[in-house]
This record gives C-alpha cells, sequence and structure tokens, in this order.
C-alpha cells in the first residue's frame, strides 16, 4: 500500500488528543456534508423548473418550424406538399395562418391571435392534451381559445350567440373607392367549442379555427400560410429534415428547431442555472476554507508524530502528501454522503411529491447525473486546492522545531 494513504487513512480514523481539534474536524465534515447536499438539491430543483417551464412552450412548438423569411405570409404549392412527405425522417407536417385579432362578445372585448390550422395541426403538435373542456367541434365554425379569453370574455360554449372576430382589411384603394359604407374590417363568428388552458401569457394569447375560414377572413388563397409545423420521426436528425425541407421551400423560408423558437426562454433559464451554481460554489468555497484550518490543526496536533516519522526516513514530500490525501479524502468523503442525501430528498419529492406549490401540483424536480457529476466535481476541485493549500504548512522549520 502507498505509504503516504495508509498513514492519512489512520490519522482520518482516528480521534486526536484534543477534544478542540476534533469538534473542528467534525464540523467541517459536517459543512461538506450539508453543502455538497444543498448544491445537488438546488441544481435538481432547476432543472425540474427548466423542463416543467418549457413544457409548456413545447405544447404548441413543433419539431420544427418554417416561417417566411419576408413579410408575413408564403405560398406553398401541392407539388411542394408531396415533397415534403416523401422527405425521410418526417413522419407529418400541418399549415398555419395566424394573424392578431379583435375579439368580441356582447360588450366584452380583447385583442389576441386567431390561429387557422389544418387537420394535422394536433397530430404534430401536443395542443389535443391542453384541452381542460370542450373540444375542437365538427362545424366550421367551431374555435378553441385559451380559458384566459374564456374567463375575460365570459363566452359561452355551444352558444347560438357567437363570439366575433375582426381583423382590418387590406389597405387597397381608397375610402371613396370602397364606398362610405363599407366597414374597414372583416369579422368571423366563431362559436366555441373547447378551451385549452397551459399558462397565463399562452391562455390570454391564442384562438384556434379552421384554416380555410381563416384564409378566407384575410383574403388569402388556399395556398397562402404563415407557417408550417413540422413533427419528426423516433431518432431523425433534426438537421438532415431541416436542409431537406429547405430544399424543397428553398429561401422562402427559415427553419428553426423547438430551441431557437424559444432562444430568449432557453438564454433565460440557462443564465440563471448557471447563476445559481455559481453563488452555492462560493458559499462552498468559504465553507472549505474549513478545511484548510482543519488540516492545519491536524498539522500541529500531529507535529510530533510527523518529526518522529521525519526522523525514520519520511521526506518532506511524503509528509505533505499525507495531509493533502487527508484532506481529499474528508472532501470527497462528505461530497459523497452530501450527493447521497440530496438524492435521498430529491428521490422522495418524485416520489411521494410531499413538497407542492399548490394542492394538486408537486415542486418539479428532477434527478440528473450530470447534475451528480458537476456536484462530485466542484467538491474535489475545491477540496483539492484546499488541501494542497493547507499541506504546504509542512516545512523543514515546522519539523525541525
Amino acid at each position: 500500500m502507498n505509504f503516504p494513504l495508509y498513514i492519512a487513512k489512520r490519522y482520518l480514523r482516528s480521534k486526536s488528543s484534543q477534544n478542540a481539534v476534533n469538534i473542528i474536524n467534525f464540523i467541517t465534515f459536517l459543512v461538506i456534508v450539508i453543502g455538497s447536499a444543498a448544491l445537488f438539491i438546488v441544481l435538481s430543483a432547476f432543472a425540474g423548473l427548466k423542463t416543467f417551464s418549457l413544457s409548456f412552450s413545447n405544447t404548441f412548438d413543433p419539431d420544427l418550424k418554417a416561417s417566411p423569411t419576408m413579410g408575413k405570409h408564403f405560398s406553398i404549392s401541392a407539388d411542394e406538399e408531396s415533397e415534403l412527405l416523401e422527405i425521410e425522417g418526417l413522419a407529418n407536417f400541418s399549415k398555419e395562418l395566424e394573424e392578431r385579432a379583435y375579439l368580441t362578445y356582447k360588450e366584452k372585448s380583447t385583442i389576441a391571435y386567431i390561429k387557422g390550422v389544418d387537420e394535422n395541426y394536433r397530430a404534430v403538435t401536443g395542443v389535443d392534451s391542453t384541452l381542460i373542456f370542450g373540444n375542437w367541434g365538427v362545424d366550421v365554425y367551431n374555435g378553441v381559445i385559451g380559458i384566459g379569453i374564456y374567463n375575460l370574455l365570459g363566452v359561452p360554449m355551444n352558444n347560438r350567440t357567437a363570439m366575433e372576430a375582426l381583423v382590418p382589411k387590406p389597405g387597397e384603394g381608397s375610402f371613396s373607392q370602397q364606398g362610405f359604407n363599407s366597414k374597414p374590417y372583416d369579422d368571423l363568428p366563431l362559436v366555441v367549442s373547447g378551451v385549452y388552458a397551459v399558462e397565463e401569457s399562452l391562455d390570454k394569447k391564442y384562438v384556434f379555427a379552421r384554416l380555410p375560414v381563416v384564409q378566407d377572413l384575410l383574403q388569402k388563397d388556399s395556398t397562402e400560410v404563415s407557417g408550417l409545423n413540422f413533427k419528426l420521426m423516433e431518432n431523425a436528425s433534426a438537421d438532415d429534415v431541416r436542409n431537406s425541407i429547405l430544399g424543397v421551400l428553398g429561401d422562402k423560408v427559415s427553419v428553426l428547431t423547438r430551441r431557437e423558437q424559444n432562444t430568449s426562454l432557453y438564454r433565460m433559464l440557462n443564465t440563471e442555472n448557471l447563476a445559481t451554481y455559481l453563488i452555492f460554489t462560493l458559499v462552498l468555497i468559504i465553507a472549505l476554507f474549513n478545511v484548510v484550518g482543519a488540516i492545519i490543526m491536524m498539522i500541529l496536533d500531529k507535529q510530533q508524530n510527523s518529526k518522529t516519522l521525519f526522523s525514520l526516513g519520511t521526506t518532506i514530500k511524503e509528509l505533505r502528501r499525507i495531509y493533502f490525501i487527508q484532506g481529499i479524502l474528508v472532501t470527497s468523503f462528505g461530497g459523497l454522503i452530501g450527493v447521497l442525501i440530496g438524492s435521498i430528498l430529491i428521490g422522495s419529492q418524485l416520489a411521494f411529491g410531499w413538497l407542492k406549490i399548490t394542492p394538486s401540483l408537486a415542486y418539479p424536480v428532477e434527478f440528473n447525473v450530470i447534475n451528480l457529476l458537476i456536484v462530485i466535481g466542484t467538491i474535489v476541485v475545491l477540496g483539492f486546492i484546499s488541501s494542497k493549500i493547507a499541506s504546504s504548512r509542512i516545512t523543514q522549520k515546522l519539523i525541525s522545531t
């Protein structure tokens, strides 16, 4: 067995004759355990919150989305649709046409987006899972609205009195050419057949209707759309499918992945995660100063032993290595126990949901092996640095004193 390792393990297991040294060693070990457990729990909580937050946007965001590079709309021909269906790795796609609209019901009104979608939209996205009551309806003038719009306007479902969606007419000609009695807007009556709920901002944003109806409302022909949503087959390469889509549609569209559709959201979540990690790492750095102090106290407590070992032929380098290894063992062992405690707490939250945001919603956490490795790696690196600093106190002068 390696001699410095053997002595370091003996020192780790043995108690000091000085009670103060034992107390300092215990507090140091406890701080490492609590710090590593706290870091792992916080990282797991942020991972859960990230997944929970992205689940809202992922409901409406497809795997890939094609949007016009210029203007609000572009045309897609029947031949292009046939070519898209033949792309390898592409499971399905849907067309949509979206525009801001003024919604009114009786004396109440609000502004939202009316989104015309085809029959494939529900298969390409996860919007079906968001319906809390009602359905998509069978009538061509049925619509699905968010719970925010539903509460704001008080629109009854499947009622003969329809909600009105108003959009400005395209600016063609003057008032005199259009006639003074003509309305400056087009209107679409919609009978609400279903209500969805995701999160507050999205619940007030969309009204879903049939694509042909919205195309008529916006005075667009059947080939004009504002976007295409694509669903990929399992294990399909997003980059390969994107290149194939661009090969069919050309420069008139840009194709974005789900992550690229929400760059600001991903950036915010990643920044928060990094900031939290750095803050808790700073706390660990401060806490691991205890390791330096504990090792120095151990050096002074074992000074006579060190003199004996030196007299028996142990070099200064080997003596430093003894206390360096002891510091590494303390921090690594404490880090492992802390991660184990943190894993048990995270596992119990996943299994039982004992900590809740609402009576029906458990606080989201996620057990991630990467987070586990990050915590252990952080503890080991900081332990290495602190042990190196403390063990450097072993000098020829100290031994000969």
